[in-house]
């Protein structure tokens, strides 16, 4: 397989081992600690799955990166985890919409093989029946877990599914399942244009302004942007290879699009910052702005949205 980089040619998995133990132990040494909310749990309203087939078109948070959009009359699963945990990291809230509730899904699209995004337990539920678009080189990971109907895109590579054209697009990110594949299995975002609109998934990403500027040059006319906003603590770790509130902003500036919805937060306790503090930060991050409430979603743990 070959390795692959960023637009920029560079990888930002660049830190070392004695950098993972400055974070997880001698920042705690030093006083330097996560904050715990130990009752914290994200906004949740019960959704039994009615929405995602009586709505034309919607989208609905299931939580972290999860999303079920119904976009040109198809399913679509962005990152799906249903799983109760991602390794020892367990959820602080069930799925948005339970499993067994779910209607049946067409297409399923996987951003990189990291695994709060690539969950085989979810993809092996759902099953070999509907599509799966994944990037290059991410493909034997679910052929090799019984779902052979897959599609792997290079970046700006598109597949058309009928009504729904689906585009891989650039990540500033990086990509590791096992000790022996990093970077070796491509990572991205997606597009997805249909009869409602275009809708574009970040994945998982840092700031790179010629990665946004790149995407908001060929697809001009995004109705709605998948922006993760959470998992940037301490940032002199995370900030090359995650993006916070503020700078998922300013990305979604860039990228012109009209609508921001808030990802990546409030499922996961994966770094440092409260849970709590993603969406504070980036609704403040709009009002500082002066830009309109409106055309920030920042939904409730199922909550389903028309698109």
């Amino acid at each position: 397989m070959p390795r692959y980089t960023n637009l920029n040619g560079t990888t930002p998995d660049d830190k070392s081992p004695m950098d993972l133990v400055k974070w997880l132990v001698v920042d705690r040494l030093n006083g330097k600690r996560p904050v715990r909310e130990p009752s914290f749990a994200p906004p949740r309203v019960e959704n039994n799955g009615h929405a995602l087939t009586s709505l034309e078109g919607s989208l609905t948070w299931i939580g972290h990166s999860s999303f079920a959009m119904r976009l040109g009359g198809k399913l679509v699963l962005t990152d799906p985890i249903w799983s109760a945990s991602v390794g020892m990291v367990r959820r602080k809230a069930p799925p948005g919409v339970a499993f067994a509730d779910l209607p049946s899904v067409d297409i399923v699209t996987v951003s990189h093989a990291h695994y709060d995004h690539l969950d085989l337990p979810t993809l092996r539920s759902i099953g070999p029946d509907a599509l799966y678009v994944v990037p290059k080189d991410v493909g034997p990971v679910l052929r090799s877990a019984g779902l052979p109907n897959v599609v792997e895109l290079g970046w700006w590579e598109s597949y058309d599914a009928g009504t729904v054209r689906i585009t891989l697009v650039p990540a500033h990110h990086w990509s590791m399942r096992t000790p022996w594949d990093r970077n070796r299995r491509l990572w991205g975002g997606f597009v997805y244009e249909g009869p409602e609109g275009s809708a574009y998934h970040a994945g998982d990403t840092a700031y790179d302004e010629r990665v946004f500027s790149e995407i908001a040059g060929r697809f001009g006319n995004l109705d709605w942007a998948m922006m993760p906003i959470g998992a940037y603590e301490p940032e002199w770790f995370m900030s090359s290879q995650h993006i916070g509130p503020e700078d998922a902003g300013l990305a979604w500036k860039t990228l012109r699009a009209k609508n921001f919805v808030s990802m990546h937060w409030g499922t996961f306790r994966l770094t440092d910052e409260p849970m709590s503090a993603p969406p504070a930060r980036i609704a403040q991050w709009f009002e500082n702005e002066g830009l309109p409430r409106d055309r920030l979603w920042t939904l409730a743990v199922g909550e389903t949205r028309a698109l």
